[in-house]
């Protein structure tokens, strides 16, 4: 896409931020992963926080595979805490689309309706108001306020997917208790490490979907060591607004400019939003860091439309450009079509943004991108 006409979809964006109707969920889950069982002790300060980030983000060194002992199936009752967001009045007819959104590391569920600036960030409102479907969005197992487990054994990327699968089988067959409907049609929205259980759910399951978007993605893991290092991780109880509801095991980002290296690129983003985010920010768990990595090793047998759509100065997923490496006249989240055998993808590249999609100048391109595609795919609600 060119930048006048990147611009002219900025430019022609009218957000609704606020007339949608959304109602706070407690979903209960039973689940069931099989979890890595790791020779680490969850570290209790700075020094062995950044220990372990050196460890595990060392050039040519799987420290995954290292501390790996055995695996151990993890099973147990669980609550998801969740919104869920419907059109205004004005749609008349009830959504016949539901789109289960998953945030990334860093955020909680607020990262799909940012209480910013008026609501105009807000990913929730563009989806109901300007386009008809419903949103169910939810703060993923072990984060802010669905249950939280222990930080090295327990809240590891499989027992998360699990959830996300629970999830949406229980929205699927109408058993969610405040959802009243059941819908003809479930998408699923990512960011990031939501985006990597978005996979990870359509690999294990080909018919739990109806249809993906993959935001601030690519199949590319081997820039991931620039994440760790970025953020200037803490153990959770440096950070006076965190430590009180996380234990020793949760790592949170050490300062703001952590948080900007991660999520903004250059000159992309209003500085009040940088400090909204640092302030507001949640941890990430030891296990996820040992796990994140194996969600999006398998090929996807996934047959329904795959939207994925990245920040040009991405870093966890592009290393800060996201056509450096890619063959020409490509990108590097178009090379995700190698892992999706029964379906072609749409990529799209966002220019000059950063990770963090969603809180950047450009997120109505972003915005109107994902649904555009979704109703050129499935049709208008």
């Amino acid at each position: 896409m060119t930048k006048a006409s990147f611009t002219a979809a900025v430019a022609a964006f009218i957000s609704s931020a606020s007339a949608m109707t959304c109602t706070n969920l407690t979903v209960p889950v039973e689940l069931s992963a099989r979890n890595g069982l790791f020779d680490v002790v969850a570290p209790q300060n700075d020094i062995e926080v950044t220990n372990f980030i050196l460890n595990n983000a060392q050039q040519g060194s799987n420290y995954t595979a290292k501390v790996l002992k055995e695996y151990k199936t993890v099973a147990g009752h669980y609550e998801l805490a969740g919104t869920f967001c419907v059109p205004s009045k004005g749609w008349g007819e009830k959504p016949k689309t539901l789109q289960i959104l998953t945030h990334g590391i860093g955020f909680d569920r607020s990262y799909w309706d940012v209480p910013f600036n008026s609501g105009n960030y807000s990913y929730s409102a563009v989806a109901t108001d300007d386009y008809g479907f419903a949103t169910f969005s939810w703060d993923r197992l072990g984060i802010a306020m669905s249950s939280h487990g222990d930080p090295v054994q327990e809240i590891q990327a499989p027992l998360e997917v699990d959830a996300l699968r629970a999830l949406t089988e229980n929205l699927r067959e109408g058993c969610v208790e405040g959802v009243e409907d059941k819908f003809e049609k479930i998408l699923h929205v990512g960011h990031s490490f939501g985006s990597t259980h978005t996979y990870a759910l359509t690999a294990m399951y080909p018919d739990i979907s109806d249809g993906i978007a993959l935001t601030g993605f690519a199949q590319n893991g081997s820039f991931l060591p620039f994440f760790q290092f970025g953020g200037n991780f803490v153990d959770v109880k440096s950070n006076p607004t965190l430590a009180p509801k996380y234990d020793h095991g949760y790592l949170a980002a050490g300062n703001p400019s952590g948080v900007q290296t991660n999520f903004f690129s250059p000159g992309s983003f209003d500085p009040e939003i940088l400090a909204f985010a640092a302030s507001t920010g949640q941890p990430v768990t030891i296990g996820e860091l040992l796990t994140i990595g194996g969600e999006t090793g398998s090929p996807n047998n996934f047959a329904g439309p795959v939207f994925v759509i990245t920040g040009e100065r991405d870093i966890p997923f592009c290393g800060g450009s996201c056509y450096n490496g890619a063959p020409e006249g490509s990108s590097l989240p178009a090379q995700a079509q190698r892992t999706f055998t029964s379906t072609n993808i749409t990529a799209v590249v966002v220019p000059g943004a950063g990770h963090g999609l969603n809180l950047e100048y450009s997120h109505p391109f972003t915005y109107k991108s994902i649904n555009d595609f979704f109703v050129e795919k499935l049709g208008k609600q």
